[in-house]
């Protein structure tokens, strides 16, 4: 259903929209390639292959950190926050105090809150099965998620391991073993916690940080006005400005920085910032809300099985979708870091709860089947 409104969308962008092929092709693309993966990657990785993607992570992230601190403390003239193409203006975003939301290996912030998201879900995944990795990596690892948090100056980061600390929280309520495990890797994040405050590092970004979450609270009208405004008014705003919308809407891909580029030769929001006024704007009411309910169904039915998987199983689907649950959602997809991270973490879901295939076990078998083939060989031969 998902390709099928996207084949549409591209001709009709074409046809009565905005008539650009480039665009319509960097639109459609999201549901005719990119969707499509998440399903891909359920269905090729296993549990294994995920657990090894977890421990990849941990250990990038120690240059990573290391990367954004160095943005953090740098002029966006230095050569390490140096933009894409070469842009001696700079990668980092307006921060707090005079200092930049860092991009890291990005081309925008939104990739350093993003990678650190789906990693805070595997380290409280691995804190409730630490005999999965190594311990050591795994608190190095948990002190650099805590550095990211202040060195970001971004409310998403806190908002992204807030969740994954909820889910964590779900997990051991369902499954009393992973309170032994939860508190152990509390008391590390403690201890953790309390070493880096002393550090004058530590301190300065989490001033910067501390600055930037008051101030744009209060200019959005605090927690609430940012929860309506951020998730729920660009579902509901989407939703009452669709009747004012053309049938098949602007065409597919005009909402996108790319469209506009390509369109106008600047970057900016043609349609609309938010997720859901962007596809409603672009494909109209009835394709525009077709992708937004298969997104919402797939959203459920991944959650639906996480939740069986962690009844019977163990907690990585679980802790991988407190990421990816936003994503799938409501994640801003015209945006190609937003959608890639989607993507990877809904197949990675997926893919958590597939059992493992091992050699030996097909060795096992083969084995049997041989044995049952001369045992028959012998009974023909007595006969």
């Amino acid at each position: 259903m998902m390709v099928l409104a996207g084949f549409i969308s591209f001709l009709t962008a074409l046809t009565i929209g905005h008539g650009s092929l480039m665009v319509a092709i960097f639109g459609a693309r999201i549901l005719i390639i990119q969707f499509p993966l998440i399903f891909a990657i359920g269905r090729i990785f296993d549990w294994e292959d995920v657990i090894k993607i977890g421990k990849a992570m941990l250990w990038i992230s120690f240059p990573m950190t290391i990367l954004i601190g160095l943005q953090f403390f740098s002029p966006q003239s230095s050569w390490v926050n140096r933009g894409v193409g070469g842009d001696t203006g700079g990668a980092g975003f307006s921060g707090a105090l005079g200092y930049f939301r860092p991009p890291g290996t990005f081309s925008f912030t939104t990739g350093v809150v993003q990678f650190y998201g789906l990693l805070a879900g595997y380290i409280f995944y691995f804190w409730l099965h630490p005999q999965h990795v190594n311990k050591i990596v795994l608190i190095a690892a948990t002190g650099c998620l805590l550095l990211s948090i202040p060195l970001s100056i971004s409310r998403s980061a806190i908002f992204e391991v807030f969740l994954s600390l909820v889910f964590s929280i779900i997990a051991a309520w369902r499954r009393p073993k992973y309170i032994g495990s939860m508190i152990a890797g509390g008391v590390i994040v403690f201890i953790i916690f309390q070493l880096l405050q002393n550090q004058s590092f530590f301190t300065i970004s989490t001033a910067a940080f501390s600055d930037r979450f008051i101030n744009a609270n209060e200019s959005e009208g605090g927690l609430n006005g940012v929860f309506l405004d951020r998730f729920l008014g660009g579902m509901i705003g989407a939703i009452e400005n669709a009747p004012n919308l053309p049938f098949f809407g602007y065409g597919i891909g005009m909402g996108t920085n790319v469209g506009s580029n390509l369109l106008t030769g600047q970057s900016s929001f043609l349609i609309a910032e938010q997720e859901w006024g962007r596809i409603i704007g672009e494909q109209g009411l009835l394709l525009g809300f077709l992708v937004i309910i298969i997104r919402i169904a797939v959203t459920i039915k991944i959650t639906r099985s996480a939740i069986r998987y962690l009844k019977t199983t163990d907690a990585l689907a679980w802790m991988l979708l407190s990421f990816s649950f936003i994503l799938l959602l409501q994640a801003q997809w015209g945006q190609p870091t937003a959608l890639g991270f989607s993507i990877l973490s809904g197949g990675l879901v997926m893919a958590a709860m597939n059992e493992p295939e091992y050699e030996d076990d097909e060795e096992d078998e083969s084995d049997e089947q041989e044995t049952e083939q001369l045992v028959s060989e012998e009974e023909l031969s007595d006969q």
